[in-house]
């Protein structure tokens, strides 16, 4: 290990506490994006980061609009042109804190409770953020930085992103790197390092459902139109079969193929059908019978009911045939899938399958493409081998059932591939009441990412 290496770790060892004095101040402000009433909030979290990267000797540091809240941006380009270039991403904004009496601490006062630190942002992903700045501050304090470094660190990630592509697109030159390590990811379990390589896409859609042009007296018209709630409802149960697999005129055509081995490699994954039974509360599992559970939520596409409505859904009763219904409705995708695919699919099955007592329509809410990064890539292996020397392990290789806008937008706009990794654990409770950060992941996370700075080189 090289002396540079090691003064750097001993560094964020020493320092252990000042950086979590310094998280608890980032915690503190409710940089809660969604809420308007939080916009001043939200702006005070981007300059409260962007001081922080002004203090450990970031240049260029600015905040910079989108259209929506802005995104800090900073950069150290001082290791020359054959050093690699890496952007470190994050963002700064939180989810609501609802239901507030649920909480068993305030949740922008971050309270230390054995090795738990809790608060709303602690684990998605101030924690996240402050591991990446300390890190790179560990690294400084030992001499120069062996890579160059930029930094995106956004607003608006859990209102969906969606002013970052746009951004990305108009700053691609500025954002031009080797790769982009993302912490926003996580792990499986404490003792066990992750790297996520792969990520689902997503088509959402509101599909609604028209029959009479008002809400109609159950006891004289019932029997009689056709309740589009019921409509709608025989809609959905058609779009799965009876093995699970969905329906949707040509739904599974673009679907890459997995190879066997990254199958091997999934089935290294400890994750078995009783913790997930565990975990939900449910009495059984569900899905096509050809793959295991933790397959059916990382390498196929899904389809599902989010959200339903219809008539009468007060207390007591009213006898009324409602006008309309509507359903919320998600696909995941998988890579080679894209969401204007899936419209037309959806569409294609509405037309086939509606009947001519209703009248539909779809609105297309949101959508993004899967992607996948190379697992034998430079930044994968560096990161990989920082995982291991921190917790002295190899690290499990899995692909998230999830999607990250951005990790498709830097593919998309700027070249640019990601490396997916994170300190967070599935018990954090992340946009629950009493999110936490477990403090000794947290801090190996931290050992884990100046190792793998030192590995670029």
């Amino acid at each position: 290990m090289t002396d540079n290496r090691q003064a750097a770790l001993d560094y964020a060892h020493q320092n252990n506490n000042r950086f979590m004095e310094e998280l608890k101040e980032f915690l503190a402000i409710p940089s809660i994006s969604t809420s308007p009433e939080h916009d001043a909030d939200t702006l005070r979290a981007a300059e409260w980061t962007a001081a922080q990267l002004r203090s450990i000797g970031m240049k260029n540091v600015r905040i910079m609009p989108t259209g929506g809240h802005p995104a800090v941006y900073g950069e150290l380009l001082q290791a020359g042109k054959n050093a690699p270039t890496v952007l470190i991403y994050g963002h700064y904004d939180v989810q609501p804190v609802d239901p507030l009496d649920l909480w068993t601490s305030a949740p922008f006062k971050a309270e230390v409770r054995g090795d738990n630190l809790f608060a709303r942002g602690s684990s998605d992903m101030k924690g996240q953020v402050i591991a990446t700045i300390k890190a790179v501050e560990s690294v400084l304090s030992a001499g120069r930085l062996p890579v160059n470094l930029k930094w995106l660190i956004e607003g608006e990630e859990e209102i969906g992103s969606r002013n970052l592509g746009a951004f990305i697109k108009k700053h691609a030159k500025l954002l031009k790197a080797d790769f982009c390590i993302n912490p926003d990811a996580g792990m499986l379990r404490a003792d066990l390092p992750t790297i996520t390589y792969g990520l689902r896409g997503l088509a959402y859609f509101e599909v609604r459902v028209y029959g009479p042009n008002r809400d109609l007296h159950s006891g004289l018209f019932g029997g009689t139109i056709h309740n589009p709630a019921q409509a709608l409802a025989e809609l959905i149960v058609g779009m799965h079969d009876k093995k699970g697999r969905v329906t949707l005129p040509g739904f599974y055509d673009s679907v890459r193929k997995v190879s066997k081995a990254e199958r091997a490699e999934i089935a290294r994954l400890p994750i078995k059908p009783k913790d997930i039974i565990n975990m939900t509360g449910v009495s059984a599992l569900w899905g096509e019978d050809d793959y295991t559970p933790e397959e059916r939520t990382s390498i196929r596409p899904t389809l599902e009911v989010n959200g339903l409505l219809s008539g009468f859904t007060g207390e007591g009763s009213k006898t009324v045939l409602p006008a309309w219904a509507m359903a919320k409705i998600s696909c995941r995708l998988v890579p080679d899938q894209t969401p204007a695919q899936i419209e037309k699919a959806l569409r294609k099955y509405m037309k086939v399958n509606a009947p001519k007592t209703i009248r539909w329509e779809i609105d297309v809410m949101t959508g993004s493409d899967a992607a996948l990064t190379n697992r034998g890539s430079a930044g994968v292996q560096a990161m990989a081998k920082g995982l291991e020397l921190a917790w002295g392990k190899r690290p499990l290789f899995k692909r998230e059932g999830g999607s990250i806008g951005v990790v498709v937008q830097l593919q998309k706009y700027a070249g640019v591939d990601s490396v997916l990794t994170g300190f967070g654990l599935p018990e954090d409770n992340a946009h629950s009441p009493n999110e936490k950060l477990h403090l000794p992941t947290w801090r190996k996370g931290i050992d884990a990412l100046i190792h793998t700075i030192y590995n670029l080189v």
